[in-house]
């Protein structure tokens, strides 16, 4: 009986030293922008002015390793203040099977997917991220979330990468500690699926994400869907070039009488769904300075068949930036017109105007 015993203690220990951590580490990295901003701001009120701030990130990561190569990372990114997060995941890395993401506050797919075109400094939405669904496709998925990632696959000298995605809870809820998002009234789970296909300067995507809404009108009525959010991109790198071409649809499916053409909308509040498109060059003059012009077309689609129906309103955002480093410190300028803003026929249009400094460690 004792060998018995014998044997099987040694063979857990070997076992337990077959997957044994190696010594792991960890890094503190950071940055801050100093931000000069002018012009009327893209958003419903259009508040306009000219004022100063201050964007401070302090990140942690801690990693370790296997003796079976799969590797873990712990990443936790501070706001400002440092009391609460602005991303937050743990991720696990097999050596041929893939990796697993789990996500606080961050690291969902959509994250790779939208907005994919070149820019030398900010994506459009960030004057008025709340106002342009392109930025907001699939972000339900950001929290309590497991996200798997294939390893690359080779098809003709492509590689060929999938995204899976699932959320017990898509509301949108952040939470921490441990601890999950509390019952939602109108929404249940959520899944997203993409995938990404890189041959050499050429690299093109599709995204499609959907979640569960509870509050179904009886069968036989299509007033409630569940929400869909879908987009695809492509672009291409020629030397210091960079061209891209984006599309995307977001459909809440929510209830309700269309929004008139002289109101500003709410994205997943408002009647109807939202689909567009974007378009971006951008240019690395040098090693150092990099230039870009980027444009948006938006469309609030009512989906009123009646025969006073409201009609469809676009929203057109055009933006030139630029971006020069020196080291850690870089300085960035965007100015973007936005018409049409909150797809609002009646609201006057935007122009907003940043210069930013910005310091990385």
């Amino acid at each position: 009986m004792n060998k018995f015993k014998k044997v099987g203690l040694t063979a857990l220990a070997s076992s337990l030293v077959a997957v044994s951590a190696q010594a792991g580490e960890l890094s503190v990295s950071g940055g801050a922008n100093i931000t000069l901003k002018m012009g009327t701001a893209a958003t419903a009120t259009n508040t306009s002015g000219r004022g100063i701030g201050a964007d401070k990130d302090v990140t942690f990561k801690g990693s370790g390793e296997l003796d079976n190569g799969t590797t873990f990372s712990v990443v936790t990114a501070t706001n400002d203040s440092q009391t609460d997060l602005t991303s937050g995941y743990i991720s696990i890395a097999t050596p041929s099977f893939g990796s697993f993401l789990f996500g606080n506050h961050s690291g969902a797919a959509h994250y790779k997917y939208d907005e994919e075109v070149p820019t030398a400094y900010e994506q459009l939405s960030d004057p008025s991220g709340n106002l342009m669904p392109a930025n907001k496709v699939g972000d339900f998925m950001d929290n309590n979330h497991v996200t798997y990632t294939s390893p690359a696959f080779d098809l003709a000298g492509a590689s060929i990468t999938f995204d899976l995605g699932y959320a017990s809870d898509a509301n949108d809820t952040e939470t921490g500690d441990g601890g999950v998002p509390g019952e939602n009234a109108t929404y249940g789970t959520g899944q997203e699926a993409g995938v990404t296909i890189s041959y050499e300067g050429f690299k093109a995507g599709v995204y499609g994400a959907e979640r569960e809404n509870k509050t179904l009108t009886p069968a036989g009525s299509d007033a409630v869907r569940d929400e869909f959010n879908g987009v695809w991109y492509a672009k291409y790198s020629m030397g210091p070039v960079s061209v891209g071409y984006s599309e995307f649809y977001v459909d809440a499916g929510v209830s309700g009488s269309a929004v008139a053409t002289d109101s500003p909308k709410t994205l997943r509040t408002s009647h109807g769904f939202t689909e567009g498109h974007q378009i971006g060059i951008a240019f690395n003059v040098n090693e150092n300075f990099s230039l870009s012009y980027t444009e948006s077309e938006e469309t609030y689609d009512a989906q009123d068949d009646a025969s006073t129906a409201v009609a469809d309103v676009d929203q057109e955002i055009d933006a030139i930036q630029v971006a020069y480093s020196m080291g850690g410190m870089s300085i960035k300028a965007y100015t973007m017109d936005v018409t049409n803003p909150a797809f609002d026929e009646d609201a006057a249009d935007s122009t907003v105007t940043e210069i930013a400094l910005g310091l990385a460690f």
